[in-house]
């Protein structure tokens, strides 16, 4: 089990009016990292998705990403440091901008995910 690869689907609820800023700021500083992971190796996979239609009744979330990791001590290991201190030289600017990307949330949680056989 420890040496399969694991999915997670992470789940982000944004505050009314700032899903679209909380897009661009995932898309600029963190989704190039995830990419970064997997080429690496350390992710095998990472997709994102929002909701097709707006108001279907349930307003859990409206961001949810996706990523299978190359197994489970793939997904405990802490990379990104040195990812982002390469991707953006910046740093000043990166934190205040992943400082802001997380203020603009109602909510956030994880979701280790197993398949069942079918």
């Amino acid at each position: 089990m420890a040496d399969r690869p694991v999915e997670v689907a992470y789940f982000y609820r944004t505050k009314w009016g700032h899903h679209d800023e909380f897009l661009e700021l995932f898309n600029r500083n963190h989704l190039p990292v995830l990419h970064e992971q997997v080429k690496g190796g350390r992710m095998l996979d990472v997709r994102v998705r929002v909701p097709r239609f707006h108001g279907d009744g349930r307003a859990d979330w409206d961001v949810m990403v996706t990523i299978v990791y190359r197994d489970w001590a793939a997904m405990e290991e802490h990379s990104d440091k040195e990812i982002t201190e390469r991707l953006f030289p910046d740093q000043g600017r990166f934190g205040e901008e992943e400082r802001r990307r997380f203020t603009i949330l109602d909510a956030h949680w994880d979701v280790p995910l197993d398949s069942l056989p079918g």
